[in-house]
């Protein structure tokens, strides 16, 4: 069977500690989230980048909708938590996603490592894989299209991901990867530390 994969981007959060849009970063010389796009579509088998807007809404879709894979979904809730830019996400999926990455906008992460998650994903025939570093789960997670129904059905409420995690423990394959995939830019000093090491 052949592989296609949808990327979820979530850009949404008002990023109240940065104190600006994560989105609008700058990351390599170029906004974080023109970055994303380029090493997500530097992905095989990469077919669709859904990159969820809220805060800020319009700069961000500037920069995503000039992008040739990007489809920009706007959360209207995104105030009411993430789990709600997750559900929009997923709702822009069409049938031909036979896997499904989540990425926040905040986590960086280069096309290599991007695909070494996607290989471990694909030959283990996983239902969920998750990147670990030293004995740490990071960041982004791969889904099986046979989960959404259950994805879709998250809410704040049971912990949204966590509670997927939670209940199909047993078939969450890890992939042993770099310290990058630990790296969220939640505050100014993350950017700093984060540019420096990677």
């Amino acid at each position: 069977m052949s592989r296609s994969l949808t990327a979820i981007v979530l850009a949404a959060g008002e990023s109240k500690r940065m104190g600006m849009q994560k989105a609008l970063l700058e990351w390599n010389g170029i906004p974080l989230i023109a970055y994303q796009l380029q090493q997500l579509a530097a992905v095989d088998a990469m077919q669709k980048i859904i990159v969820v807007t809220g805060y800020e809404a319009g700069r961000v879709r500037d920069i995503a909708s000039s992008h040739p894979l990007a489809v920009v979904v706007h959360n209207a809730e995104y105030r009411s938590g993430k789990v709600s830019s997750i559900v929009a996400g997923l709702r822009a999926l069409d049938d031909s996603a036979s896997e499904i990455m989540l990425l926040g906008v905040d986590q960086p992460r280069s096309a290599r490592v991007l695909q070494g998650i996607l290989a471990g994903h694909v030959m283990f025939g996983a239902a969920i894989t998750v990147p670990v570093c030293r004995g740490r789960r990071g960041h982004p997670a791969v889904f099986a299209q046979e989960l959404l129904p259950q994805l879709l059905a998250i809410t704040e409420g049971t912990k949204g991901l966590r509670e997927i995690l939670r209940s199909h423990a047993a078939e969450v394959h890890e992939v042993e990867c770099d310290e990058s995939v630990l790296v969220d830019l939640n505050e100014r000093a993350d950017v700093r530390a984060a540019s420096r090491d990677f």
